[in-house]
């Protein structure tokens, strides 16, 4: 069965790139038509209805995500294209959005279609889309929704019920208000690289506190409110005395 896809890149070069790519390697993935802009992107939706929709971050009239956010309804999964943008991959991992890297490599796109795949079958992929936008919206970052992929499926949790993140080896326990906790197969550098900007500090290897649950600053460690302390390793101890007080 073919899947119904639609580019949307305002590089042609960049679009006709991918589009050999998928049909040579993925003839399954049918391209519909190819959109150079936002504008174009949106009438093409609704004329070609697609199945996927591999959709370029940054475009001359709007960003990808003011594009999705003019659609009344989202009923395609995504993959977005974009340049190394640090800033963008970050929000791609925060929200558990599936990415390109340009220059597009087929290895890369192979695993992205892979993925495709396995969650065409499920609502997923649009859910994640969905709190994506309502994220960039939310003007407390306490409550924005970190979302991962786990062997249970997915996880939603709002950054406010986040007390603590600790790593142990390759893995990750999310420490959470109602004293409960989730394991994630994401290293605790993961998470410090996607949460430093919303009041997360890495105070020690083991790590990552929420300054939204911090009740004082002491000489060693951190006093949470609910009365626990969190070490502060010797060679951060300025630094975090600097994030704290900022």
């Amino acid at each position: 069965m073919k899947v119904k896809s639609l580019l949307i890149e305002d590089s042609q070069l960049m679009a006709a790139i991918l589009e050999d790519l998928l049909k040579e390697n993925h003839p399954e993935i049918e391209v519909l038509g190819v959109a150079y802009n936002g504008k174009m992107g949106l009438e093409m939706i609704d004329q070609l209805n697609p199945d996927l929709v591999f959709l370029d971050i940054e475009m001359p009239d709007m960003t990808g995500f003011e594009m999705l956010n003019k659609l009344d309804t989202i009923n395609f999964q995504t993959v977005f294209i974009t340049a190394h943008s640090h800033y963008a991959i970050k929000a791609f991992r925060f929200n558990a959005l599936d990415y390109l890297i340009k220059p597009i490599k087929e290895d890369e796109l192979k695993q992205s279609i892979k993925r495709f795949k396995a969650d065409s079958s499920s609502t997923e992929n649009q859910k994640q889309l969905e709190q994506a936008l309502v994220n960039l919206k939310t003007q407390h970052v306490e409550d924005q929704k970190l979302i991962l992929q786990t062997h249970q499926g997915t996880l939603s949790l709002a950054l406010r019920q986040i007390v603590k993140i600790e790593g142990e080896r390759n893995y990750s326990y999310i420490h959470l208000s109602d004293k409960t906790k989730e394991l994630s197969s994401k290293s605790l550098g993961y998470f410090e690289d996607i949460l430093a900007d919303k009041g997360f500090f890495r105070c020690h290897r083991s790590f990552l506190i929420n300054r939204f649950h911090i009740d004082q600053f002491g000489a060693d460690s951190f006093k949470l409110i609910d009365q626990t302390e969190i070490p502060i390793s010797r060679r951060k101890k300025s630094e975090a005395k600097k994030w704290f007080y900022d």
